[in-house]
């Protein structure tokens, strides 16, 4: 069974708020689909966390080395395409855009196989997990309000990110909206805190982020996310030393080389590779594997597509820790699924057992946000 196409497919029209200082607008794209088509009639589909100029560029580079290849070897395909690019740079639109084609074919590899990805990753050690909503922080009103809501949505977990905190220079500022979000969700409720350091210009350095954590404990955060710019591995590796709540990050690495100094250093506590920009489905499980044998937790990163989520949820069936995956509240993204999502009584989301992602995308909320829908149709 041949690789015989790849398509990609933007999708603008409804980008949520994400946060960052220069905020992107609804038509911006931020995400696109990967639509890869065997010679043999078969589908599979991908995510890619990238603006769907860029994924289309890279595909353009990407397409003679991979159409007449194996439909049904991803991991072999994707290293190929990783090792015939490693002069364009490794990492950025390339790398995003071979995440994409790699979680399609793996998508294929389990309907070919009659089997759930998870399944094929070397068996599922869950059919369930717990979901928890990732939402903008607000000003403390607004904040109790948001929280408030997704806990009667049944969420169980929440995480507040980005928005106006580290970014006004008030502590106090802070620490009102953690105890805004707190109240709104509840003692029994995770809730998870993440600064966004990644956005341009981040403001604060290693001895706001102490002191951040030293604040957070008080609300019992599960974690603290992000809360120094991506590449500060000697900070992260102190403020991990300091902390009292464990320290998260890692969005922002991909393949999974870049990982191993963070490892190696012990720097953090939680690693979040995202399998949409990483390098797909076949190197977040090689770095969840990795973290484990150094002791670290794998939770992936998931602020993305239906895709993506339901990527997150094969894996999460295959790893035997992860047992949180995100979900972005309120995305018109993740609401292209026929079905929908739905979690159960105690905030958790069933894992796809179909072939494959084990998802089949809805045709007429896709010409919501795409122009593209046709490339989509199995």
């Amino acid at each position: 069974m041949k690789i015989q196409s790849i398509e990609s497919v933007g999708l603008f029209g409804k980008s949520p708020k994400g946060g960052w200082s220069n905020e992107i607008r609804p038509e911006d794209s931020i995400h696109a689909l990967v639509a890869v088509r065997t010679d043999e009639g078969h589908l599979g589909i991908g995510s890619v966390f990238t603006d769907a100029r860029l994924v289309e560029a890279a595909l353009a580079v990407l397409r003679p080395l991979v159409i007449g290849e194996s439909a049904i070897e991803p991991m072999r395909v994707s290293e190929k395409l990783n090792q015939n690019t490693f002069w364009m740079g490794r990492g950025g639109s390339i790398t995003h855009a071979i995440s994409g084609i790699d979680i399609a074919l793996w998508d294929i590899f389990g309907q070919v196989t009659g089997q759930p990805i998870g399944r094929l990753l070397g068996g599922c050690y869950r059919t369930k997990v717990k979901a928890y909503a990732s939402i903008l922080m607000e000003m403390p009103e607004l904040m109790r309000e948001r929280t408030a809501f997704y806990r009667e949505q049944g969420f169980r977990a929440i995480k507040i990110g980005w928005g106006p905190f580290g970014r006004r220079e008030d502590r106090r500022l802070d620490e009102a909206i953690v105890r805004a979000a707190r109240a709104g969700a509840g003692d029994d409720c995770l809730l998870m805190v993440d600064a966004g350091a990644s956005d341009a210009f981040w403001p604060n350095g290693l001895s706001w982020a102490v002191g951040t954590a030293e604040m957070l404990k008080d609300y019992d955060v599960y974690w603290f996310e992000e809360a120094l710019p991506p590449d500060a591995l000697d900070d992260f590796k102190t403020l991990r030393d300091r902390s009292p709540v464990p320290i998260a990050t890692g969005e922002c690495l991909t393949r999974r080389q870049s990982y191993l100094p963070w490892f190696e250093r012990r720097a953090l506590d939680i690693v979040q590779p995202d399998v949409t920009k990483v390098g797909g489905i076949s190197e977040q499980i090689r770095i969840a594997r990795m973290a484990n044998e150094f002791g670290i937790r794998y939770i992936g990163h998931g602020w993305n597509t239906a895709v993506g989520l339901a990527a997150d949820l094969q894996l999460s069936a295959a790893i035997p820790g992860a047992d949180l995956v995100e979900y972005i509240g309120g995305s018109p993204y993740i609401d292209i699924t026929v079905g929908g999502w739905k979690l159960d009584a105690e905030g958790m989301l069933s894992i796809p057992t179909s072939p494959g992602l084990g998802i089949k995308l809805d045709l007429d909320a896709l010409r919501e946000v795409t122009t593209n829908a046709g490339a989509l149709r199995p």
